[in-house]
């Protein structure tokens, strides 16, 4: 096992840093949350020039051909300047989807398109029961002619106010089990019969709630086999957690580094305040919170990579870049005091994001459950 980074991740991650802290500061950030659209289209289109949005494709269908090590080292960056973007949902989520269960022919289609960036896809998956399990979906498919109607509710589905399509994740058999009843469609976001409704997050994060009424999707537009699609979900699914735990990492890191910055200015009673011992320790405590996430995401990616058994650890860095997230954070506004409260100074905009990571894809307490059960039986 080797964690060194390469020199070409190096460059990457060097690259992708400056960029983004010149096109994509606290304050641009502060301004997109605040939008229609929750996102930058020309800073979209500059990242798929540079390479970002392929970077996890094959050559073959003009992406970057880089390993999931490159991906995460972008990933960090990303969260270390809290980058509003449909990266993750169209770069991530339905590359890899299209790449696991996606025909020749609807790789060839739409897998170019999304490298270049001209298309965005969203994942509907979760509805009122929002937990990640087959047995929560009862959105319908039903066959009609050449064709399927869609009928159901999705609800936190990131980045479709923005998808040009919407990966649909259907109940298509009421008889079998639940895990062997789920289907993929491909559905155009603009479809007659979706209603698309932007929810008010703490994170302002564009997710939304999906109605599908009686949405008619070709049956070429099928993902996959039919009543085949949840075990591909499982598996984009970790790929999704393991990002998001790479985004707590930029993330907590920048507040770390913006609380220690802060701690040698900041005087008080004619003293920096980083002199204070309980500054220190608050600063050491930070510190281990973030090599500790830093070091689960990337032996995970590690595990991933090689072709390992990685439930488990995924689950672990979950639990750990969720709960990081919230102690880092925290103490970075109690070294900033009021002010790390206000809209002026960025550590708002972190302690909105680690809220938001500490569910998505699954709460702490979700993922103790898949240890526990490991454990115990």
């Amino acid at each position: 096992m080797d964690l060194e980074l390469t020199e070409t991740q190096k460059s990457l991650q060097t690259a992708a840093r400056s960029f983004l802290e010149t096109e994509c500061p606290w304050t641009v950030v502060r301004d997109l949350h605040d939008s229609d659209s929750g996102y930058s289209p020309e800073m979209w289109r500059e990242m798929a020039e540079l390479g970002w949005v392929g970077l996890f494709l094959p050559e073959e269908y003009e992406g970057a051909g880089g390993s999931l090590m490159d991906l995460i080292i972008l990933l960090e960056e990303m969260g270390r300047a809290l980058l509003p973007s449909p990266f993750v949902s169209t770069a991530l989520l339905g590359t890899q989807t299209l790449l696991l269960a996606g025909t020749d022919e609807q790789k060839a289609s739409f897998l170019p398109q999304i490298a270049k960036g001209q298309l965005i896809t969203a994942l509907a998956l979760l509805e009122a029961n929002p937990d990640y399990k087959a047995a929560s979906i009862n959105t319908r498919a039903e066959p009609d002619g050449d064709s399927y109607l869609i009928q159901g509710t999705k609800i936190f589905v990131r980045d479709a106010n923005i998808a040009d399509y919407l990966i649909c994740v259907a109940k298509t058999d009421s008889k079998a089990k639940p895990e062997d009843a789920i289907s993929l469609f491909l559905v155009k976001g603009d479809s007659p019969g979706i209603a698309c409704t932007k929810l008010n997050t703490i994170g302002n994060d564009r997710q939304c709630e999906v109605v599908f009424n009686n949405v008619r999707v070709p049956k070429g537009q099928l993902l996959g086999q039919l009543n085949g699609g949840w075990d591909i979900i499982e598996r984009v699914l970790q790929y999704a957690t393991l990002a998001e735990c790479a985004e707590v990492v930029g993330l907590t890191q920048k507040v770390l580094d913006m609380s220690v910055q802060y701690a040698k200015e900041r005087v008080q009673f004619d003293h920096p305040i980083g002199s204070f011992q309980a500054v220190q320790h608050m600063c050491a405590d930070m510190s281990t919170y973030v090599e500790g996430c830093r070091w689960m995401t990337w032996y995970t990616t590690w595990e991933m990579e090689a072709g390992l058994p990685c439930a488990l650890d995924i689950s672990r860095a979950k639990v750990w870049a969720s709960e990081a997230a919230q102690r880092v954070v925290r103490n970075g506004q109690q070294i900033y005091g009021g002010v790390g409260f206000t809209l002026e100074y960025p550590m708002h905009l972190y302690f909105r994001r680690a809220k938001c990571s500490e569910v998505i894809y699954g709460n702490p307490e979700s993922h103790r459950r898949v240890i526990a059960d490991d454990l115990l039986g």
